[in-house]
C-alpha cells in the first residue's frame, strides 16, 4: 500500500512565518489594529479569516476580514520572487518520494503565492498533489486540509504522516488521524508542538533528512 508524507509549506520548507507576520502586522497597522507581533505569530499556519479572528477577537467587524487579507497579500507579494526555501526541503521531498513515498503538500496557500512557494522548494518532481485553501471550506486546525490532501492520493490516515511547525498543524493531523511530526524552523516551541500532538519534532528539514532512518518517516 502506498504511504503518503503530507507537508505543510510556510514554516516547514520555505522560511516565511517571519515574513507573513511583518505584513500581517502591517496590514493591521494600516487598518488601524495593534496587534502585537508575537501574537501574530502564533496565529501563522490558520486561514485568513480564521487569523482575522484570532486576533481581533469577536467585537471585531466581521466585513473587515476580507480588507485585511488583501492588504496583507498585496504586503507579501513584494517578496515572491525571493522567498527562501529552508536548507535540504527540496531534497527531503525527493528522498521521501524516492523512498516510495507519495508527497502531497497541504496549505493555505493558493495561486501566485503557492506558485511561489513551489518555485523555492524545486522539488516538482516529488509532490504528487497540493490541497491549497481554494480547496477546502475550513482550514487548520480543522482536519479537512489534510482529509482532502489524503484524497487526492487515495492514502488512508493510518499510512500518512503530517510534517508541520505550528500547533495548528498538529491539532489538524491529530484529528485527521494521521502521526504527525513537528519542525522548530517556523519559530513554535517544542514543548506546544508536543502538547498539541507531535509525536517527533525535528529541527527542521536538514535535521529530519538526516534522521529519517529513526524517524515517523522510516
Amino acid at each position: 500500500m502506498e504511504r503518503a508524507a503530507v507537508f505543510d509549506v510556510d514554516g516547514t520548507l520555505v522560511d516565511t512565518n517571519h515574513l507573513h507576520v511583518v505584513t500581517w502586522w502591517e496590514a493591521f497597522r494600516q487598518a488601524g489594529h495593534r496587534v502585537p507581533m508575537h501574537a501574530v505569530h502564533r496565529a501563522i499556519g490558520l486561514g485568513s479569516a480564521d487569523l482575522v479572528a484570532h486576533l481581533l477577537g469577536d467585537d471585531r467587524d466581521e466585513g473587515e476580514a476580507d480588507e485585511l487579507s488583501a492588504a496583507h497579500k498585496a504586503l507579501y507579494a513584494q517578496y515572491f520572487d525571493r522567498l527562501p526555501a529552508l536548507k535540504d526541503a527540496g531534497a527531503l521531498l525527493k528522498r521521501l518520494h524516492g523512498d516510495g513515498w507519495t508527497v502531497v503538500l497541504a496549505t493555505s496557500a493558493s495561486g501566485a503565492e503557492l506558485s511561489a512557494l513551489r518555485r523555492a522548494i524545486d522539488a516538482d518532481e516529488a509532490i504528487a498533489a497540493t490541497a491549497s485553501a481554494d480547496d477546502v471550506e475550513e482550514g487548520k486546525p480543522a482536519p479537512e486540509p489534510v482529509e482532502h490532501a489524503l484524497g487526492l492520493v487515495g492514502v488512508p490516515a493510518e499510512r500518512a504522516v503530517l510534517v508541520g511547525d505550528t500547533v495548528w498543524d498538529m491539532r489538524a493531523g491529530g484529528k485527521a488521524g494521521v502521526t504527525c511530526v513537528g519542525v522548530l524552523c517556523g519559530g513554535i516551541p517544542r514543548a506546544d508542538l508536543e502538547e498539541a500532538g507531535a509525536q517527533a519534532v525535528y529541527a527542521g528539514p536538514e535535521h529530519l533528512l538526516a534522521s529519517l532512518a529513526d524517524s515517523p518517516l522510516a
